[in-house]
């Protein structure tokens, strides 16, 4: 793959993910690519920020990452969210590990 998909950005070192944010979900996921965002749905609900640390925690575990460098920088209180990767691997391994169906 050479293009990066549209919903992936690469800012310096780090990476962007735009992401379309579905809280109160039966179960947690990464539910695919909806348009140029990653479709997430979590459990937690949308008050107080927990949806939004729900889908940082979710991405961390993923990525095999620390949740201190998974960070919602834009879109806090709205679906459609810009989530920072701080020191992410490369763009091949943060999709593969997106799209690796955890055990």
């Amino acid at each position: 793959m050479s293009a990066s998909p549209r919903f992936l950005v690469i800012r310096g070192a780090d990476v962007e993910l735009r992401v379309k944010a579905v809280p109160g979900a039966k179960r947690e996921e990464i539910a695919g690519v909806l348009g140029d965002r990653l479709k997430i749905r979590v459990a937690a609900p949308p008050e107080g920020g927990k949806a939004n640390d729900a889908i940082c925690a979710l991405i961390a575990k993923r990525l095999s990452m620390r949740e201190r460098d998974v960070v919602v920088t834009h879109g806090e209180a709205n679906p459609h969210k810009t989530i920072s990767l701080h020191g992410a691997a490369s763009r091949a391994d943060v999709l593969a590990a997106l799209f690796t169906q955890s055990a």
